[in-house]
């Protein structure tokens, strides 16, 4: 065989291989960098905020998508069963509770905000109005009625037992006959034309538009409130997952912070560095 002609073949050779080399690891860059996809539950209007963080994250390939439910059963039901990765909406209180009594391992891997319930009212503005047989309507999920009852005490208008979640059957005092009701969460704020007062969670007050500088009494935040901050759950499994934690990361930062007092000024602010709670 000539010189030239073994000279083609080996250059022929070479170049094909380098070809090779070369897409495989154009492939390979590829595949590193390929974007990844964390469905993250929520109810409510907190998907203002969770879309700046999306944004966020979106620098380091992980694509948020925030996908929202009705009621507060549904999110750690679809948590539980894999149809979503993370959630944000509940309490460390709801959260221990489902997991009594739905047998989950569901935990929190980064806390998010402080959200107080308030007592709002269309038809008295102070609490020394409320009358004999006045109804009040509060949520009727376990750790919320609890929540919302332990708020109708704070404000004196009933004593409990000392039961650490309350429901309506731990009344010991109530000597306005007050009616109290258990209505779905998410019901409260629409109750409002049929009741004198009814107590609400901040995300529900913050869709139905209500003011919460004029409720008739807001529940105070203090180093007992540490229960009630809202918190990004995740399956046990998950809880050292780094894509979830650089999702944390991104949500307690300051210009999240900046947001959250933006979008919900009076309604929530940031758990993370909220110092009473430390």
């Amino acid at each position: 065989m000539k010189k030239n002609t073994i000279k083609k073949i080996l250059l022929l050779v070479t170049t094909t291989l380098s070809v090779f080399f070369l897409a495989a690891c154009g492939n390979s860059q590829a595949s590193s960098t390929k974007e990844k996809t964390v469905k993250i539950g929520i109810t409510g209007s907190d998907d203002r905020v969770l879309n700046l963080v999306a944004k966020k994250v979106k620098k380091e390939g992980i694509n948020l998508k925030i996908v929202e439910f009705s009621d507060y059963n549904q999110p750690n039901t679809a948590l539980q069963q894999g149809e979503i990765d993370l959630n944000a909406f509940q309490t460390i209180t709801f959260q221990n509770d489902w997991n009594k009594k739905h047998h989950s391992n569901i935990v929190s891997i980064g806390s998010t905000v402080i959200a107080p319930m308030a007592l709002y009212s269309k038809k008295i503005t102070s609490l020394e109005q409320f009358k004999d047989g006045d109804k009040i309507a509060v949520p009727n999920d376990a750790t919320n009625e609890g929540r919302a009852l332990q708020l109708l005490e704070s404000a004196g208008l009933i004593k409990l037992n000392s039961a650490k979640i309350p429901n309506v059957k731990d009344i010991t005092e109530n000597k306005l006959n007050l009616k109290i009701s258990a209505l779905d969460a998410a019901q409260t704020a629409k109750s409002l034309d049929d009741v004198t007062a009814s107590v609400v969670n901040s995300g529900v007050a913050s869709d139905a538009k209500l003011n919460p500088k004029k409720a008739v009494y807001r529940e105070k935040i203090t180093a007992k409130s540490k229960p009630y901050v809202n918190i990004i759950s995740a399956n046990a499994k998950d809880k050292n997952n780094a894509t979830y934690k650089k999702i944390v990361k991104a949500y307690q930062s300051k210009d999240v912070a900046k947001e959250i007092k933006k979008e919900f000024g009076g309604y929530e602010s940031p758990a993370w560095n909220y110092k009473v709670l430390n």
